[in-house]
């Protein structure tokens, strides 16, 4: 890890006398870290389904193929199970990791490709971001850029046996960046075509075929338990035969069943062959014409509307706010369509299948031709995610510089009651992929206002969560947004803010442009104080951006004429904020000296502030200027200050870097030992927490 990497302590610096240079082996009864539990063995499936038939020849083939495998240095086994959607692809890949995940000790990982794809693209960082956290690393030990993501994740895959289940590819290439670099590892993947893009690889292609009638017939047996299927197997044959052997199909059909007990089934079936004759349906959309016909008027009104539902999986709150009319009736709703198999009620919400989605959306044109009632469905899911998100971000981060208000509450649609700061962050990284679909959602609809300001609140989210294709397209849109609306101070702000992930991922010319354009707007910006902080919020955004470029003498620049605006307005802490940036800068430079005397006035400034963060962050940074400068001993307490709040936080990244500057500090003194010990103590938690020797960590 690199010298300069350090970047927030969160709480209270401890300061005191000056320590002699003895004194560094005062701090040896920090070296051993806390004791961390075992990195818990991922398993990413979910628990197995009662209704699974068949399968027997793809099953072999598998395990055939898995028996055959070396198992040795080259790439793993891809299992490539490809067919129609709601053919069973998923279900056949979860089945199978049943039963053989006690060959991969080193776990099962989970990843839905359509849960991360954008306008039909998956980012590859994002997919490993899920399979990384699954490997236990958190959102601090990410690496940043891309290239370094795919490192850390092959360096954490070398010599695993992990099984990974990639659902829902397009293209081989969404998948080769996944694949573990271990021979003893084993992929299943799931697509609706082939992917020769995997060619060169140990593919074994299993193509997946419509249940036979047989196998249709004991699966419609399983979910069905009524005599009138052994009484009736005429008629059983054909409803299996009508669902095309579709799974997704005969689900639903066994609920329409069911949900007519005292009909007999040759009656049932002979009106669904009717649709067939009379309306050309074919009769797997017959079924669900049936279900979807004997649901209650808000039942049925929030199944048309489901599909406008930006993520894969909705809430129950989420549900009211699209249905209106309140909470009670959006749950009745949710039980009426997961009761007729039209919805899956998963832990984390419901979720509809894609061949129902289309379903849903054929009804909803139907019913809906104008599109005004989805529009304002839109509108109120659109509203109250915003409303939630900036009640949840002020909470999480406290005031700062905003521009959107967070709305008033949507009628009859209660807010979330968050329990404190931890809760509200919880619940933003939960509803992420709802959050971030909203802004797409608000400016493919013309809410302008609603697009840019979800992205505030993302910002917070982002800063800890760095979901690059996400935050990127949600702040490009934004900004998009702010524009058609002429907002100028919103436009500047959103292209600051846009540019810092485009320089995380090493897009320095795309953030730089980004930053031109805000610098040359903020010049037709008033002299109100807000818009004067916003004029000093661009020149350090350029200047932060010209740090991570190495420009040190250029950002200094930027932080001192952000500091004299900040001065003018009278923004102590906007002062404080500059002076440590200058602080960082001198340092980054090698003026020691001026690096010393900045980072003292800034940690001065934020003990009188009494603002703990920056009392701890400015009193890091001013002890490895010290050290810099030749006093080890004037460095120490503030070092030690940092180490004991990292580790009250529990936050391993912070702990790592404090410790290795601890390190360097023992060099300077001649404590080898101690130095040794800190160094040793450091690579363990970093190893234990994901973070890869000499990769980007990023945080």
């Amino acid at each position: 890890m690199a010298d300069d990497t350090y970047n927030t302590v969160d709480g209270q610096a401890r300061t005191g006398a000056v320590f002699q240079a003895r004194d560094i082996g005062a701090v040896h009864h920090h070296v051993h870290t806390a004791a961390l539990p075992p990195a818990p063995i991922p398993y990413q499936v979910p628990p197995a389904i009662t209704h699974f038939v068949d399968r027997r020849d793809e099953q072999e083939r598998i395990l055939g193929a898995l028996d055959e495998c070396s198992g040795g240095d080259g790439a793993p086994l891809v299992v490539a199970l490809t067919g129609i959607g709601g053919i069973g692809k998923t279900a056949l890949g979860f089945h199978i990791t049943r039963r053989i995940s006690d060959r991969f000790a080193d776990g099962v990982l989970y990843v839905d490709l359509d849960d991360l794809r954008r306008d039909g693209v998956v980012e590859a960082s994002d997919a490993l971001d899920e399979l990384l956290s699954g490997l236990g690393v958190t959102a601090d030990w990410l690496c940043r850029s891309p290239a370094a993501r795919k490192k850390q994740y092959w360096s954490l895959t070398k010599d695993k046996r992990l099984l990974v289940v990639v659902d829902n590819a397009r293209f081989g290439s969404e998948v080769l960046p996944l694949l573990p670099s271990s021979g003893g590892s084993l992929v299943i993947t799931t697509s609706q075509g082939r992917l020769p893009d995997l060619a060169g690889m140990a593919v074994l292609e299993v193509p997946m075929r419509p249940l036979a009638v047989e196998d249709a017939v004991r699966l419609l047996r399983h979910i069905v338990d009524d005599a009138r299927l052994a009484d009736e197997p005429d008629a059983v044959a054909e409803l299996a035969r009508g669902c095309g052997g579709l799974p997704a199909a005969l689900h639903v059909a066994g609920r329409w069943i069911r949900g007519h007990r005292r009909r007999g089934l040759s009656r049932l079936v002979a009106e669904l062959s009717a649709d067939l004759r009379e309306k050309g349906i074919p009769m797997v959309e017959a079924v669900w014409d049936a279900a979807y016909a004997e649901l209650g008027p808000e039942a049925a009104r929030l199944y048309r509307l489901l599909p406008e539902f930006p993520a894969p999986v909705i809430t129950a709150p989420a549900a009211a706010a699209l249905l209106g009319g309140g909470a009670p009736a959006a749950d009745d709703a949710l039980d009426a369509l997961e009761g007729a198999g039209l919805l899956e009620d998963r832990p984390e919400g419901f979720r509809i299948h894609g061949l129902l989605r289309g379903h849903a959306e054929r009804k909803s044109r139907e019913a809906d031709p104008g599109g005004d009632g989805r529009q304002r469905a839109r509108t109120r899911l659109v509203r109250w995610y915003r409303r939630q998100a900036i009640r949840a971000d002020l909470l999480a981060a406290g005031p700062r510089m905003t521009f959107a208000e967070p709305g008033p509450p949507v009628p009859d649609v209660p807010d979330v009651d968050f329990a404190g700061r931890a809760e509200a962050l919880r619940w933003m990284e939960t509803h992420r992929l709802a959050l971030y679909g909203c802004v797409r959602l608000a400016y493919e609809c013309g809410l302008d206002e609603d697009a840019w300001a979800l992205c505030e609140p993302l910002w917070t989210h982002f800063l800890d969560h760095p979901h690059y294709a996400d935050i990127t397209d949600a702040f490009g849109r934004g900004l998009a947004a702010a524009q058609r609306q002429e907002h100028l101070p919103v436009t500047i702000r959103m292209r600051c803010q846009l540019a810092r992930p485009l320089w995380e991922q090493e897009r320095y010319e795309e953030a730089a442009e980004q930053l031109r354009c805000a610098v040359s707007a903020a010049g037709a910006l008033g002299d109100s104080e807000k818009e004067r902080k916003l004029k000093a919020s661009v020149v350090e955004f350029r200047g932060k951006l010209r740090s991570v470029q190495g420009d040190w003498a250029s950002a200094a620049a930027d932080f001192e004429s952000a500091r004299r605006e900040h001065a003018a307005v009278g923004n102590a802490y906007g002062v404080l904020l500059q002076t440590h940036l200058l602080g960082c800068a001198a340092l980054g430079a090698g003026e020691y000296g001026r690096a010393v005397e900045l980072l003292t006035d800034a940690h001065r400034m934020a003990a009188e502030q009494e603002r703990e963060r920056m009392t701890a962050r400015t009193g890091f940074e001013l002890g490895r200027a010290l050290r810099r400068a030749g006093r080890p001993a004037d460095a120490l307490p503030l070092v030690r200050a940092a180490l004991d709040s990292a580790r009250e936080r529990g936050s391993t990244s912070d702990e790592v870097r404090v410790r290795e500057e601890l390190a360097r500090l023992a060099d300077d003194t001649g404590e080898t030992a101690e130095a040794e010990e800190q160094r040793v103590a450091a690579r363990l938690l970093a190893e234990r927490c994901g973070g890869v020797p000499g990769a980007d960590e990023g945080a």
